[in-house]
């Protein structure tokens, strides 16, 4: 019977088990976005997940969104990148690097007084951003105009191919969350008229030109995509999530990707409906889903045939050893969210795991 831990290829990649790592922003890089020797123990402690999606990484130089996130827009950052995917291959783990730009969620503070950038000159209204002046309030950023959109999508193949010269697996572009791609694709965020607005074929021409690029790179069964049609976050909306990942799981089906990554909720509670069902009907390649998944509901999904694998967040922080965990039934390490975005291996790397409490 087909599992969470039955081995599965997701393109041209074989796993050991269907228990992914999604993608974490925990600031841990250093002041000029290189990761550190912390990051790379990290992600090897957590070798064992089927697949690791590394966090939210920067494309382009000045577009922080959160202080210390890494990137991999220079050559610093691809040998600090290597060093990270040496280690989750010594320990015959699969990594790709999420690649993500920030958008409105950039702030000047955080990027040498540069504005931010989106689809549409609207903030983001119900959150504040973490700066080293504190926390402050998002600033209304620039509309982008149609001639320095090429610029963006040369800047996610760039890094496509830094990561590729960094050893990465594979890539996820980052389409969810209220981050710059999501922003032109949901109609709550993207209010500008011409090729990258109004109707959903034109919000989603530059997500659809970005995997274009990054597809040019990688080949199409080394790519992700990641959407959350119904995730608040960021001041993000649209008026019909159903509908939007009705459309992106047709048009997708003719890149024959790694995978579709979908998260399946709102983290704020806020907006409510079922993308999963419509995913699945209209998205022929392998589907994962993400967002509030414990192992027994986990085990149930891909069981059903509704999804090919589960992401795990929050439990991969405080569980290196999630896999196993889940397999055995045992208990999980609760995480600390006070250290969740400090910049130490404090809540980061001394989580114990089942060998160790046996051992202790």
């Amino acid at each position: 019977m087909t599992d969470l831990f039955t081995p599965v290829r997701l393109g041209a990649v074989a796993l050991n088990n269907r228990v992914l790592m999604a993608p974490l922003t925990r600031i841990r890089a250093d002041a000029d976005h290189v990761p550190t020797a912390l990051i790379a123990e990290h992600y090897a402690q957590r070798a064992s997940a089927g697949l690791i999606i590394a966090e939210a990484t920067m494309v382009m130089e000045g577009n922080s969104a959160f202080w210390r996130e890494p990137g991999i827009y220079s050559d610093a950052q691809v040998a600090g990148w290597k060093k990270v995917t040496e280690a989750v291959h010594a320990r015959d783990g699969k990594i790709f690097l999420q690649l993500w730009h920030g958008g409105r969620a950039c702030h000047p503070l955080l990027n040498k007084g540069r504005e931010p950038v989106a689809p549409s000159a609207v903030a983001i209204t119900n959150d504040e951003v973490h700066t080293p002046e504190g926390k402050k309030a998002y600033t209304v950023p620039r509309e982008l105009r149609d001639d320095e959109i090429p610029a963006i999508i040369d800047g996610f193949k760039t890094a496509a191919e830094n990561a590729k010269r960094a050893g990465f697996d594979g890539v996820e572009v980052h389409g969810a969350n209220g981050y710059l791609l999501d922003q032109f694709l949901r109609d709550g965020g993207n209010q500008r008229k011409g090729p990258y607005g109004g109707p959903i074929e034109h919000r989603a021409r530059l997500l659809l030109e970005v995997l274009d690029a990054v597809v040019g790179v990688w080949g199409s069964d080394r790519v992700g995509v990641r959407l959350s049609p119904l995730n608040s976050f960021n001041s993000m909306k649209d008026s019909d999530p159903v509908g939007l990942v009705t459309w992106m799981a047709q048009r997708l089906n003719g890149y024959n990707l790694a995978y579709l990554h979908l998260m399946r909720g709102d983290v704020l509670g806020e907006q409510e409906g079922d993308v999963v069902t419509p995913a699945r009907e209209h998205y022929q390649g392998n589907l994962i889903l993400n967002m509030g998944y414990a192992g027994e509901e986990a085990n149930a999904t891909i069981r059903s045939g509704q999804a090919e694998a589960i992401a795990f967040g929050v439990p991969f922080i405080a569980n290196p050893d999630l896999p196993a965990r889940l397999k055995s039934g045992a208990e999980l390490n609760e995480p600390d969210p006070a250290t969740f975005y400090v910049q130490g291996p404090e809540g980061y790397n001394d989580y114990p795991t089942l060998e160790a409490l046996v051992e202790a």
